[in-house]
């Protein structure tokens, strides 16, 4: 009898440290958590406990607020030898779990803002650390990979707790036991960290005064991570507009003949639910293809993607068209999954080792700043009905991050 041949593992994948992969364990867990609140929150407060849209919008940009200060802290408590990478990670999941706690427990707007401002600054404390412990135990050969499987593990974790919740919610109609499933979700981090995550900071300089102004002062004037800040919030801006601009759009903007909506809630919902299908399946396949091409050039063709989304988006109104949709939709999680990677490793390699606390968390800045213009300036285009415009836009901004990209090329080659 013919044996069939053993499926051999992929060599590159015993590259990958095996605290990357504990840590990518915990990251899908506490995801999990992320997913059953993230599109039911809102309902829940609105609908459930009775406040106003404009209280609950108010809240949640009060977390937003304390996750800014929660990224400055992190990336120091990060790079500082008595907290340290894990250390500044138990603080992040700690807080996060008293957060999601007190969400749970919310029957006013002053439980609500005390929440977000918790979980906020929790969220804001966690990225630059765990990004930075990542980095940490990987090289530049297989950085990119690495972070690449972490990122995986978020959409997966998100994934799964977007399905649970819809069923959780179907079943018992019981919205408060997705904030207990996400407080336990981060307990369960804080234990994986606690029990299996080392520290990971080596930091030679212990009795330099003044460590953490003057690691914020030293990135500050890095001439290449300044050029890439530029880049970097044009991209968070683009990844902005799926999450702020885009449902709307599809929602109140797109009718056949004037009259019949093309989209529906279930239309809209089951879009970017594909959408999360598609970045988990092709995160690592286009993850090893770009792996031949240094980091602004995996950044380029990143922007050449964006660029196409954006103009599918714009087919797609003009031609009233669920199908262009459902590719737009694909090509944004191709652009998105080529982008993730390559911008934290990009960062990861500008940053001292002594100092990737503080350059990721700058790095997380850039996100903060993305979801502030991004949101902004796409409820002003929606409100004056230039829509159409703006996608094309969008698409033409591509060429202004693409000569930055390659301005940035030539610096690095330079140094």
């Amino acid at each position: 009898m013919k044996l069939l041949p053993k499926r051999r593992i992929p060599e590159w994948l015993y590259t990958i440290h095996s605290q990357v992969w504990i840590l990518a364990i915990g990251r899908f867990l506490s995801e999990v958590g992320t997913g059953f609140t993230l599109f039911y929150a809102p309902i829940f407060f609105v609908n459930q406990v009775g406040l106003s849209a404009t209280f609950v919008g108010l809240a949640i940009g009060f977390g937003s607020v304390a996750g800014i200060f929660g990224r400055i802290l992190g990336g120091s408590l990060a790079d500082s030898p008595r907290w340290g990478r894990r250390n500044t990670l138990l603080l992040a999941t700690g807080t996060a779990v008293i957060g999601s706690s007190v969400l749970a427990m919310t029957y006013s707007f002053i439980t609500l803002v005390i929440g977000n401002l918790i979980y906020g600054f929790g969220t804001g404390l966690y990225w630059p650390a765990t990004e930075a412990v990542v980095a940490d135990l990987t090289i530049s050969s297989n950085r990119r990979l690495s972070f690449a499987i972490t990122r995986l593990a978020d959409n997966l974790g998100m994934g799964m707790g977007i399905i649970l919740a819809g069923v959780v919610v179907g079943t018992t109609r019981n919205y408060r036991i997705l904030f207990i499933a996400d407080a336990i979700s981060f307990l369960v981090f804080f234990l994986v960290i606690w029990i299996a995550i080392n520290e990971t900071l080596i930091f030679e300089n212990r009795d330099e005064k003044n460590q953490y102004l003057s690691a914020w002062l030293a990135a500050l004037q890095n001439r290449q991570l300044g050029i890439f800040v530029v880049v970097n919030i044009l991209f968070t801006t683009y990844i902005s507009q799926l999450h702020s601009t885009l449902p709307l759009y599809f929602k109140n903007y797109i009718y056949i003949q004037g009259k019949i909506n093309v989209f529906s809630e279930i239309d809209i919902s089951s879009l970017f639910a594909w959408h999360l299908i598609v970045a988990i399946f092709a995160q690592l396949p286009i993850a090893r293809i770009l792996n031949r091409f240094s980091h602004t050039q995996a950044l380029s063709i990143s922007a050449l993607v964006w660029a196409i989304g954006f103009g599918l988006v714009w087919q797609t109104g003009a031609l009233a068209s669920r199908e262009i949709a459902i590719v737009a939709l694909s090509v944004f999680a191709i652009a998105i999954v080529s982008y993730t990677p390559y911008a934290v490793a990009l960062v990861s390699d500008l940053a001292p080792k002594s100092q990737r606390g503080v350059y990721l968390s700058i790095n997380s800045l850039c996100w903060a700043c993305g979801y502030f213009i991004g949101p902004a300036i796409g409820g002003w285009v929606l409100d004056n009905r230039i829509a159409n415009t703006y996608w094309i836009c969008l698409a033409a901004s591509v060429i202004i991050t693409i000569m930055i990209l390659q301005y940035l090329e030539k610096v690095l080659n330079r140094s």
